[in-house]
């Protein structure tokens, strides 16, 4: 009830969003590369970091976007914000991680492929909860986390594992076995499309349900209520990575 309420009001602002860039079509608000909870309260001890990860092409967003990332922020006021554009991802990996995952990373030639293996690497090193920059809690992020937990993953309405939603601790083992069989897929060009590749396909293919704290996304996490394709990718010519794999190569060649 409460993910319908928020989808309901979430469309009304949406469908007004139309109005507002025809009035301004010019007009763009910036994400914050880092922000600090707008409520301080003591660090938690163990368990998941108190930080929301999200990474987009620009910094430069619609009302849309921008509102949904304002949404995230009321849900989760105890937790820091951090948000990396596309070369602030590829510097992360760079200084983070060995030469050949970060070689295999810039072979990416679509940014939703880039942004599959930076979110699962900078939850390897830093832990938090990483967003796509379309998802927002439909709960508050601190109830869905239980104290001490060390992962929360998100299923589909097919029951399967997805990737928009990952809360982690840092090193935890089963998105290290994730990330290697990424980095294994692109250097061996396993497949042709993003979803196997990079996305959703790896961490059904890697991880069992059973060996996984799951929660269904009504429970947790939704996508698309406050923005769609149009104010996403208004300043993106190539479009969404769906229509790229299909006119650029996924893997630029040695």
């Amino acid at each position: 009830m409460t993910g319908r309420l928020i989808k309901l009001a979430a469309n009304i602002m949406k469908v007004s969003s139309y109005g507002f860039h025809f009035l301004f079509p010019k007009k763009r608000f910036t994400l914050p590369k880092r922000a600090a909870p707008w409520w301080k309260c003591q660090p938690s001890e163990g368990g998941i970091p108190k930080i929301i990860w999200q990474t987009n092409f620009t910094d430069r967003v619609t009302l849309p976007v921008y509102l949904n990332y304002l949404f995230n922020r009321l849900m989760a006021p105890t937790f820091e914000y951090r948000f990396m554009i596309t070369e602030a991802r590829g510097e992360f990996i760079k200084a983070n991680y060995p030469d050949d995952v970060y070689q295999n990373y810039s072979r990416l030639q679509i940014g939703a492929a880039q942004a599959d293996v930076w979110r699962v690497l900078v939850l390897l090193k830093h832990g938090g909860v990483y967003m796509d920059i379309d998802a927002h809690a439909v709960w508050p992020l601190a109830s869905i986390l239980k104290g001490g937990s060390e992962e929360l993953f998100v299923t589909t309405r097919k029951g399967e594992l997805s990737n928009y939603f990952i809360a982690s601790v840092p090193g935890n083992p089963h998105l290290k076995r994730v990330a290697e069989r990424i980095n294994e897929n692109i250097a061996e060009r396993r497949y042709p499309g993003v979803f196997q590749l990079t996305g959703p396909g790896v961490f059904n293919e890697v991880l069992s349900l059973d060996e996984v704290d799951t929660v269904s996304y009504r429970h947790a996490c939704n996508q698309g209520s406050f923005t769609n394709r149009h104010f996403q990718y208004i300043d993106k010519k190539e479009g969404k990575w769906h229509e790229q794999q299909y006119k650029v190569d996924l893997i630029r060649e040695d």
